[in-house]
């Protein structure tokens, strides 16, 4: 990769990698990290694409974009999980809020 730059940084879900891989792969041959980047998101992935975007969206009410793709793609399960995601920030989310974001996440994992 020497001589390449990053043309844009924004953090995107799983669930849109794996379309871009699959994208990529009707195309291409896929090189070993771009699978085991496939089969990672396959396996572990927990949302569809359009319901990981709508997820973030909402978070966002509460949360950084990062964080809330890294929520969307986590999907934590309780208020540690969640407080573990954010126990190297530097500003703190109230409990509030942090049990408002589960409230929000358990309702597209009863969907899946």
């Amino acid at each position: 990769m020497i001589g390449k730059k990053a043309l844009e940084n924004n953090p995107i879900p799983a669930a849109k990698v794996k379309q871009m891989l699959e994208e990529f792969s009707e195309t291409h041959e896929l090189s070993y990290e771009q699978n085991l980047t496939l089969d990672h998101v396959t396996k572990f992935n927990k949302l569809s694409l359009e319901d990981a975007e709508e997820l973030i969206s909402k978070l966002e009410e509460f949360v950084k974009i990062k964080h809330a793709v890294r929520i969307a793609d986590l999907m934590p399960e309780d208020l540690p999980d969640l407080r573990l995601m954010f126990a190297k920030e530097r500003i703190p989310i109230k409990k509030e809020d942090m049990e408002e974001i589960l409230k929000v996440v358990d309702d597209y994992r009863r969907e899946e």
